[in-house]
């Protein structure tokens, strides 16, 4: 099983797109990216230095617009992603590249979504002197005390031994006062409190976009930031990019997921090398693969195919497919398993997992055609739970 996943704001460096560019089909690719979100960003890629691509309403562009590309130099026909990918994932932003690839929204869809969202992040990040700060190693319960302790938010949670904590510049400094044991305290470079509510005023602005922006439900399972949930529905992945700017990068629960999915590979998009870090650490025996630059991809495109597995999500366009969000056992919701049709929104069922019980629903609604799981089985993330075929289509 392949997952591919896509890294968030800080993993840009000077220079990093310069080998990308040398390949025209790239480069026309970029500027088109580049007229949509209003920015150079080949100037930014290849010539601008670090405090410019630190810039919110910069480098958060800059690494969709990168990660969308480089997709289609490993996939030159993007209809064969569809049988080799697993699922998806991004970290923070990297959400956004995700949703495209998987098709819940276009390439310019989302570079429109993400200038909005660098531009209002920067804005929510004037308000008030905020920032963030890395904590490696020490106790995890007690490294999330402390910061409840000094009021602060753990707006990032990585895996072990990896916490970003997020609040005001007093927060912080309290925090460098009074540090976890046995942790390491790393400042970042950053503009504000990302993932917190000081993001509320960025949620809204964004929110109002998402109104007018039309989806399409997942051509791969898209594994969510806020709780390592699989998501199909197009609609809940749009609302969750928005929600995200102001909520917490559960990247933990998103490893797990990935795990619980029976993961073997795992590929990074360039700039690469942040999240399959981290992997390496957390999910031990699972192959990782940081595509970097365009002299790998014929070896990235050898690891797709050694750990290529379609995706359990029937496209077929006549049918509609429920699939689970996450691993646990089903519960057949009352009065549903004998149904022959079910209206838009019907509940049909809960997954119950050892964290909690996720409410699973018919979105679109249709006949029911074949149940594919029993009440009281054991289901795995993006397994299909339930097959219909839409009202009205023949």
């Amino acid at each position: 099983m392949l997952v591919i996943v896509a890294p968030g704001q800080g993993a840009q460096t000077p220079g990093f797109l310069t080998p990308w560019l040398e390949d025209t089909t790239f480069a026309s690719r970029l500027e088109w990216l580049s007229t949509v979100a209003g920015l150079d960003l080949r100037h930014y890629g290849t010539e601008a230095d670090a405090d410019a691509i630190r810039d919110t309403q910069v480098a958060q562009p800059l690494l969709v617009a990168t990660g969308l590309v480089a997709a289609l130099e490993l996939f030159p026909h993007p209809a064969d992603a569809f049988s080799k990918i697993g699922a998806v994932a991004g970290h923070s932003v990297g959400e956004l590249t995700a949703a495209a690839g998987a098709r819940v929204i276009t390439a310019e869809q989302a570079m429109v979504l993400v200038r909005e969202r660098g531009k209002a992040m920067a804005e929510a990040a004037a308000v008030t002197p905020t920032g963030m700060t890395a904590i490696l190693g020490g106790d995890r319960d007690e490294v999330l005390a402390v910061l409840e302790k000094h009021g602060l938010t753990p707006a990032n949670d990585n895996g072990p031994g990896q916490v970003v904590a997020a609040g005001t510049l007093e927060q912080l400094e309290a925090l460098a006062n009074d540090p976890p044991a046995k942790a390491r305290l790393m400042p970042l470079s950053v503009a504000g409190a990302f993932h917190t509510e000081h993001m509320a005023p960025a949620v809204g602005h964004l929110a109002k976009l998402a109104r007018s922006v039309s989806v399409h439900d997942a051509r791969i399972p898209v594994i969510s930031n806020k709780d390592g949930t699989i998501l199909h529905e197009g609609r809940e992945v749009l609302a969750r990019l928005v929600g995200q700017i102001a909520s917490p990068v559960r990247w933990d629960l998103c490893l797990d997921a990935m795990s619980d999915f029976g993961v073997t590979g795992i590929l990074e998009m360039p700039p690469a090398g942040t999240l399959t870090g981290i992997a390496k650490r957390a999910l031990k025996g699972v192959e990782t693969f940081a595509l970097k630059s365009p002299d790998q991809l014929d070896e990235a495109r050898a690891f797709v195919q050694k750990h290529g597995e379609a995706s359990p999500i029937d496209t077929t366009p006549t049918w509609r497919m429920i699939v689970s969000p996450a691993k646990g056992t089903f519960h057949v919701a009352e009065n549903v398993a004998d149904a022959d049709s079910l209206e838009p929104g019907a509940p049909i069922g809960e997954v119950a997992t050892l964290r909690d019980r996720t409410r699973v629903v018919s979105v679109h609604g249709g006949q029911v055609v074949e149940w594919l799981v029993e009440d009281g089985d054991i289901v795995s993330p993006g397994q299909p739970l339930l097959r219909l075929h839409p009202e009205g289509v023949a």
